[in-house]
C-alpha cells in the first residue's frame, strides 16, 4: 500500500525563494522575542533585529517580490524634491502564470508579519517599554512600507493590465470596422 505524504494540488514553483521570504521575517521576530531572555544588552537587541528586519525588507522588495508575484518597486525623488513612486510587472500573460500557493504565501506573510510587529508594540506599551517600542517601530515601518510599495504596484499592475485589454478590444474593433467598410 502506498500513502502520498505530499498533498495533491499545486506545489510551491520557488520553494528556496519561498523559504528565504519566510526566514528572514521569522529570525527579526525569533530574535526580538527570545533576546529577552537570552541577552540582557538593549543595544545588541536592537541592532540584530533592525539588521534582520532590514535584510527582510531588502529581501521581500528586491527579490521574492519579483520571484514570486512578479512585482517590484521602488521610489525616487525628482528635481523638486517630490517623492515618485516606480512600478515594475511582468507582463500579462507572465503574470498569469504565476504560482498561487507562491502568492498567497507572499502576501499573507506580508500582512501576518505586520501583524505580529503591532502585537508587539501594543505588549511593549503595557510593560512601559519605550525602548524596545522603538525596535517595534523600526521593524513595523520596514514592513508597512513593503506592504503599501507591493500593494500600490498590484493596483497599478491591474490597471496596466485593464489598459492593455481596452486598447486591444479597440484596436480589434476598429480593423474589423474597417475590414467591413473596405468590403462595401
Amino acid at each position: 500500500m502506498h500513502f502520498c505524504l505530499q498533498p495533491t494540488g499545486e506545489n510551491y514553483a520557488n520553494p528556496k525563494t519561498c523559504v528565504f521570504h519566510v526566514l528572514f521575517k521569522a529570525a527579526a521576530l525569533a530574535f526580538y522575542i527570545l533576546s529577552a531572555i537570552f541577552i540582557d544588552s538593549f543595544v545588541i537587541i536592537f541592532v540584530v533585529t533592525v539588521f534582520l528586519a532590514a535584510l527582510d525588507f531588502w529581501v521581500v522588495k528586491n527579490v521574492s517580490g519579483r520571484i514570486l508575484v512578479g512585482l517590484r518597486w521602488w521610489n525616487e525623488i525628482d528635481e523638486q524634491g517630490e517623492s515618485i513612486w516606480k512600478f515594475e510587472c511582468l507582463d500579462q500573460e507572465s503574470l498569469a502564470r504565476m504560482n498561487k500557493k507562491d502568492s498567497w504565501l507572499f502576501w499573507w506573510t506580508l500582512y501576518l508579519t505586520a501583524v505580529a510587529w503591532i502585537f508587539l508594540g501594543i505588549f511593549s506599551l503595557i510593560r512601559f517599554q519605550a525602548d524596545y517600542l522603538l525596535v517595534v517601530g523600526v521593524c513595523l515601518t520596514l514592513s508597512i512600507a513593503n506592504i503599501v510599495g507591493f500593494t500600490k504596484c498590484r493596483k497599478d499592475a491591474k490597471k496596466q493590465i485593464q489598459q492593455f485589454a481596452t486598447q486591444t478590444i479597440a484596436s480589434r474593433f476598429t480593423s474589423s470596422l474597417q475590414s467591413a467598410f473596405s468590403v462595401v
